[in-house]
């Protein structure tokens, strides 16, 4: 699979949170944790297990950068 998104970071399923429709998959990514919310169908489709391996792939026009006054 090729993807235009240039942030794809690898790492390992901690935890699947399972709501109504979506669900918060939780990734440990070099000891930081990355959570992406997906419907449950995805979840589902993907076959994702705490324990697996998966790659959050973040794809974003703006990032900004905030500092307290």
């Amino acid at each position: 699979m090729k993807l235009s998104a240039r942030n794809v970071l690898e790492g390992t399923i901690t935890e699947i949170v399972t709501g109504a429709v979506t669900s918060h998959v939780r990734l440990d990514i070099a000891g930081t944790t990355v959570t992406a919310s997906i419907t449950n169908e995805a979840v589902a489709e993907l076959g994702l297990k705490v324990g697996g391996k998966a790659a959050a792939v973040i794809k974003a026009s703006d990032v900004m950068i905030g500092v307290e006054d």
